[in-house]
């Protein structure tokens, strides 16, 4: 089994749900760290939600108010498990208000 590092972005995410990462096929995922950016002049208001191939979705933060200018690093330490097809979804109250990072340890 291999293991590889990964980090995948989306920029510019706003009141549409954003995918900014799917677990490919016949892999586990380790996420190591997300971090969240505002790219605005005001303060906007950020869910992070965990799609779930079995439809136990989950929000791992929701509304947290990012100020103007600031960041939001979520699981700073603590790890979540994803398999294939679950996905790290970002979403805004503001239009394109958001940019995002998640890095991963992929094991095929």
């Amino acid at each position: 089994m291999a293991n590889i590092f990964k980090s995948y972005t989306d920029s510019s995410i706003g009141t549409t749900i954003a995918d900014v990462y799917t677990v490919p096929a016949n892999t586990t995922s380790v996420v190591i760290g997300c971090n969240l950016s505002n790219r605005t002049g005001d303060q906007i208001n950020v869910n992070l939600i965990i799609f779930k191939v079995n439809g136990n979705d989950v929000y791992l933060i929701r509304n947290i108010p990012i100020p103007n200018g600031s960041s939001y690093e979520f699981s700073a330490g603590n790890k979540i498990i994803l398999e294939a097809g679950d996905k790290i979804q970002v979403q805004s109250d503001t239009a394109s208000s958001v940019d995002a990072i998640v890095s991963v340890l992929e094991q095929t």
